[in-house]
């Protein structure tokens, strides 16, 4: 590895590896919304807010925990009507752990390790600026180990 490649990574901060102004949902749209946007951009994550202020998270895993099983005798109509009418309030996780955009990036990947978690939610002054992955932590690992040209 290239000394200042390793440099520039251990000096990174989570605002250089963070995916800013993430789309966001409000917690009164419908599950079906929040599942049609994580198809249409291929996250799995999405930011939910309440009256324009960050609420929680909705992940790919809060919808399949939520979603009924197809092995229940549901009508697909009515297995429809779960996403169509339920709110993403319901489902998401609330107060999600956040962090701020000048921290230390081994700070955010401490904060996924310890908490099993896929994503962090970048916060300054009660304002939602972005959002830091495991995939965005992927780009992090291969500027370590990818060879300069």
């Amino acid at each position: 590895m290239d000394p200042a490649t390793a440099g520039q990574t251990e000096r990174a901060v989570v605002r250089d590896y963070m995916t800013p102004q993430p789309e966001t949902l409000e917690a009164t749209q419908s599950l079906l919304e929040a599942v049609l946007l994580l198809r249409r951009t291929g996250f799995r994550h999405i930011p939910i807010l309440e009256q324009g202020r960050l609420a929680g998270v909705l992940t790919d895993r809060d919808i399949s925990r939520f979603s009924p099983s197809m092995l229940l005798p549901l009508s697909q109509q009515d297995y429809n009507r779960v996403f169509e009418e339920t709110p993403i309030g319901k489902v998401m996780t609330r107060n999600p752990l956040s962090i701020a955009p000048d921290m230390p990036l081994t700070k955010a990947v401490h904060l996924l390790k310890e908490n099993g978690l896929g994503c962090l939610l970048v916060v300054e002054s009660d304002q939602l600026l972005g959002i830091i992955t495991v995939r965005d932590m992927l780009r992090v690992l291969y500027d370590l180990l990818a060879p300069l040209p």
